[in-house]
């Protein structure tokens, strides 16, 4: 953690009686984005608690880079120590400070006034009543998340003619990056028996394999099977099959100069016209529409690079499967 720049240092003074230090009281936060350091100390002229029994007009995440601080909301209170997020919405009561029993508490911040697309960013969990807090498990996430913070603050300090659009342009990073690691949204492990399921699948588009063939390829039974893939993937597998079809008949049309009456038997369909549906109802255009908008010429083979992991998988399948 790099030390913080004293109150005395950071270009905020008093003038004409208002509080230009946003780590005093009755500093105004009448901008959209105002960011620092709050260096609080035992005894030291910061060691107070925060009270905004009316809260703020705008945001204020908060991230605890050392030492303990308390924070009440409501009848409750919570201990927020190194890697903790904090976040406070707007009118949403502060009551904060240094935990009794800690020498300190150093705690980087960003005030801010979200912009309308920000709102999925800024619903947090809430572990007492209204104020959001999040977790970094890692050492790696806390240095991650206290960069973003010591940027925000040192380019909104810049004195550039963008540097408060850079800032924000910063804090949405943040802002996203926290929803990432949120535990409802971290990636959940997909079960080996389905993901064997998907491979086989994807090394068999052109086959219709029937929900029997893939159950007994992943020794289990098809109702089991059936449970476990919607469990996981959030949707049946004829559903995903498709989906797959879909995605390998787009990079053939895009990268090749096969036909489409070709690319609709090697993606697993006999009848075209059914494929043709199928494609403008999944990508809202036809399978030769679609070709004719690629903005690149096609070229004799798809880039494996382009692909996902079972796409590429079928189509090294079906290409072993054409030189047969």
């Amino acid at each position: 953690m790099h030390e913080p720049m004293p109150a005395s240092a950071m270009n905020y003074g008093d003038n004409g009686g208002k509080q230009l230090n946003p780590l005093l009281p009755g500093y105004s936060f009448n901008l959209y984005l105002v960011a620092g350091v709050t260096p609080i100390i035992e005894n030291g002229p910061l060691d107070f608690f925060i009270d905004r029994p009316n809260g703020m007009k705008g945001f204020i995440i908060n991230m605890t880079v050392k030492g303990e601080g308390k924070v009440v909301d409501g009848d409750e209170s919570f201990i927020c120590r190194t890697g903790d997020l904090l976040l406070f919405s707007p009118e949403t009561p502060h009551y904060y400070g240094r935990a009794p029993g800690s020498p300190d508490w150093y705690h980087r911040w960003v005030y801010f006034r979200p912009r309308g697309y920000w709102a999925n960013w800024l619903k947090w969990p809430h572990p007492t009543r209204r104020v959001g807090k999040l977790s970094l498990g890692s050492p790696e996430l806390i240095a991650e998340f206290d960069a973003l913070f010591q940027e925000i603050d040192r380019t909104h300090r810049g004195e550039r003619r963008t540097s408060e659009e850079l800032a924000i342009n910063l804090l949405e990073r943040l802002l996203i990056r926290a929803y990432e690691e949120r535990p409802e949204n971290l990636p959940k492990p997909i079960d080996s028996r389905v993901q064997a399921a998907c491979q086989f699948i994807a090394k068999n588009l052109a086959d219709d394999l029937g929900l029997d063939d893939i159950a007994r390829h992943v020794c289990l039974s098809p109702s089991r099977l059936a449970h476990l893939f919607r469990e996981q993937m959030g949707m049946n597998i004829v559903r995903w099959r498709e989906d797959q079809r879909v995605l390998l008949a787009k990079h053939l049309l895009q990268s090749t100069r096969t036909p489409v009456s070709r690319v609709s038997e090697i993606v697993g369909y006999e009848d075209q016209l059914y494929f043709s549906r199928v494609f403008r109802k999944r990508v809202g255009i036809s399978p030769s529409g679609y070709r004719k908008s690629c903005d690149t010429e096609p070229h004799p083979l798809v880039d494996p690079q382009l692909m996902t992991p079972l796409a590429t998988f079928a189509f090294e399948a079906l290409q072993k499967g054409s030189r047969g």
